[in-house]
């Protein structure tokens, strides 16, 4: 999974953090580049024009590409995904003497 944000200036990081902290607790794995994925520009023109925001694209798609061999590679080998455990949760509150 890959996050990639768009923005005409400001504020993409803040949303690109969202955006992946929602793979990372879906246990799902997240492609990286070399900076964060995002792009700058008010239309697709002006995005074209951001040679920084367009290498980063390109390694993505490296990096997303390679991941996928590489499942899939696994996948003819047998190795199989983890396994499912039924997620624990916890409030952190705790009492001597177990009242309230």
């Amino acid at each position: 999974m890959a996050a990639v944000v768009s923005a005409r200036r400001a504020g993409s990081t803040g949303v690109f953090e969202q955006l992946v902290k929602y793979f990372t607790v879906q246990e799902m794995p997240v492609i990286s580049t070399r900076y964060w994925n995002n792009v700058f520009g008010m239309s697709a023109d002006e995005v074209e024009e951001d040679g920084e925001g367009l290498y980063n694209m390109r390694v993505l798609g490296r990096n997303m590409a390679y991941f996928l061999k590489c499942k899939e590679a696994a996948k003819k080998l047998g190795v199989e995904l983890p396994k499912f455990e039924p997620p624990v949760f916890t409030n952190f509150v705790r009492r001597e003497n177990g009242s309230r």
